[in-house]
């Protein structure tokens, strides 16, 4: 069993590590139009799910998802704010934003809560409404002082936030729920994929040489984190989970700090300070509940 709950540990860790990094792979596609990199991502992700589900056996899954029409409405939901998310992100890293998709990571849990009050009608902890408070001062503060509305960062994180709304309401494994999303916006994609070809002298004026295979790639950057986090969030508490989250944006605003040396003024940095507050009292505020309802249990456990 602990052996297990390692490995779990160790694999929602490595894919919140991999998302992180994330940003330097798409950079090596700066030079190519951020729509067709999103197509490609979109395809090769449909064509590495598929293998995989085929491999695994579980193309039964896949099979059972078309006899219900409200699973496949739900999954055409998610597929589209998904492609939006997965845009949104390629083209803020591609055009030199990688703060601002850091602070879009940063602010997206919170922006989940909201979805969860709004349209679950679930109760938030004190400490929860005190980090909702934290990121909605956070965005003020940056707007009013830099006379800009971080648009980017919520284009980020609000189609992920609903996204994963509508997912609660898909009765399908991720995996399985990922290819038949993808699968919706495909025809888009390839559709895209040949207009810009034609336009651009073939896939061989669009990427030349060794880098033609950063698009089949898209597929595997995209996956395997999914799969990874998939894997090892069933042998760890959720909360742990949620808590290692921060790890992925984390390391983006690393990443753009250290590597693309984006440049981080006093307005952003006090924003980020703002929000980072409010997500340290949510983390101290869970991990004092979880010790709590341990102590409890033991408690329960004494007297029986």
């Amino acid at each position: 069993m602990q052996e297990r709950k390692t490995l779990g540990l160790a694999a929602v860790t490595g894919s919140y590590v991999l998302w992180g990094f994330l940003t330097i792979f798409w950079s090596l596609l700066a030079q190519v139009n951020s729509v067709y990199i999103l197509a490609h991502r979109v395809i090769w992700s449909l064509v590495f799910m598929g293998l995989y589900l085929v491999l695994a056996r579980r193309w039964g899954e896949v099979k059972g998802a078309f006899r219900s029409r409200k699973t496949m409405l739900n999954c055409l939901l998610c597929g589209v704010l998904i492609t939006v998310n997965w845009g949104m992100y390629i083209y803020a890293v591609n055009s030199g934003h990688v703060l601002q998709a850091s602070l879009g990571y940063f602010i997206e849990p919170v922006v989940v809560a909201l979805v969860g009050v709004v349209a679950f009608r679930e109760k938030p902890t004190p400490a929860e409404t005190f980090t909702f408070l934290c990121a909605v001062g956070g965005i003020l503060f940056l707007t009013l002082r830099t006379g800009t509305f971080p648009t980017l960062a919520l284009l980020v994180a609000v189609p992920f936030a609903v996204y994963g709304g509508f997912k609660k309401n898909v009765p399908l494994t991720a995996q399985t729920s990922l290819f038949v999303e993808t699968l919706w916006v495909t025809p888009v994609a390839l559709a895209f994929s040949f207009w810009w070809q034609s336009g651009h002298g073939g896939l061989a004026g669009v990427l030349g040489g060794a880098s033609f295979w950063l698009l089949p790639a898209c597929g595997v950057v995209t996956s395997v984190p999914l799969l990874l986090f998939n894997r090892g969030v069933k042998e760890i508490p959720y909360y742990v989970a949620g808590i290692l989250m921060y790890i992925n944006p984390t390391l983006q605003f690393l990443v753009g700090l250290l590597y693309f040396h984006e440049a981080l003024d006093v307005n952003q940095f006090i924003a980020f300070c703002i929000i980072w507050v409010g997500l340290a009292v949510t983390m101290v505020d869970r991990i004092r509940r979880l010790r709590q309802e341990k102590r409890d249990f033991q408690a329960s456990l004494r007297k029986e």
